[in-house]
C-alpha cells in the first residue's frame, strides 16, 4: 500500500488516499475513478506522502534495556555467590592476598575486597591470582 497526497488542479483542494501501487493510481485515474471531492474534477495530481516508518531505535533501545537488565541480574547473582562463599576483607585486600599466598601453612581461602589497579597489577606480577569484577551497588535490593 502507498499513500498519496492528492491535489485537484482545478480548485486546488487537497486530500489523501491509499493505493495498492503507483500503477494502480495511474490505472484508476485513466478510468476516471479518481475525482475531486470538492468540485468533481478529474484533473487530480499526486505527490508521495512521507512514509510511516517503524521506529527501530525504540526497538533497539528496548533490546538494550533488556540486555542491561539481564547483565545486571547476572552480576547481582554473582555478587550473592561471592558474598556467601568468600571472606570480605575490605581495603586490606592486597595485604590479605599476600598473607594467604606467602604463608604456606595458612589455610587457603577465598577473599574479596577493595584494591587499586596498581595493587592488582603488583599482585599479579607476584604470581598471586586476582580478578577484577564489576561491583554494583543496587538500591533496589
Amino acid at each position: 500500500m502507498i499513500k498519496y497526497s492528492l491535489k485537484c488542479k482545478d480548485c486546488l483542494f487537497e486530500f489523501d488516499s491509499w493505493f495498492i501501487s503507483s500503477k494502480e493510481f495511474d490505472r484508476l485515474k485513466k478510468l476516471k475513478f479518481i475525482k475531486c471531492e470538492e468540485c468533481g474534477s478529474f484533473q487530480i495530481g499526486k505527490s508521495l506522502m512521507s512514509p510511516n516508518l517503524v521506529n527501530t531505535k525504540k526497538k533497539e533501545t528496548d533490546q538494550n534495556t533488556s540486555k542491561f537488565k539481564e547483565v545486571k541480574r547476572k552480576l547481582r547473582d554473582y555478587q550473592k555467590f561471592v558474598k556467601k562463599n568468600l571472606k570480605y576483607v575490605g581495603d586490606n585486600f592486597a595485604y590479605e592476598a599476600r598473607t594467604i599466598h606467602y604463608n604456606k601453612n595458612k589455610e587457603k581461602k577465598g577473599i574479596y575486597g577493595n584494591a587499586s589497579l596498581k595493587d592488582v597489577k603488583e599482585l599479579k606480577e607476584e604470581g598471586i591470582e586476582t580478578e577484577l569484577i564489576p561491583w554494583i551497588e543496587d538500591k533496589d535490593n
